[in-house]
């Protein structure tokens, strides 16, 4: 596996982990206020933490939301100085890419 299909893969992990993470934080915004009207010791402790560790998610979430657009970026900028550099070679590989999408698409 070459190291472009690797960063491929883990932006696509990323990208996975953050929507899951929105979803979670949802979730777990849902269920505070759900439970807003719950008294008892357990249920306050049970609501702090529970707010606590939203808040770290929502961090944590901010955080590998700027990583995944940080390396989106960079890959912008290698794949327009490739194309830059190589406009003939970038030319050939776009072509050879929709002949083989085409042929892909007749087959159906």
């Amino acid at each position: 596996m070459t190291s472009e299909n690797q960063t491929m893969n883990t932006d696509i992990a990323k990208e996975k982990l953050t929507s899951d993470m929105k979803v979670l934080i949802a979730d777990l915004e849902d269920l505070l206020r759900a439970t807003a009207g719950q008294v008892g010791e357990k249920a306050v402790v049970a609501r702090e933490r529970i707010e606590a560790s939203l808040a770290n998610a929502k961090l944590r979430l901010a955080d590998a939301e700027r990583a995944l657009a940080d390396t989106t970026r960079q890959a912008v900028r290698v794949t327009d100085a490739y194309v830059h550099d190589h406009p003939w070679a970038a030319v050939g590989i776009g072509t050879a890419l929709g002949l083989v999408l085409g042929m892909l698409i007749s087959r159906r």
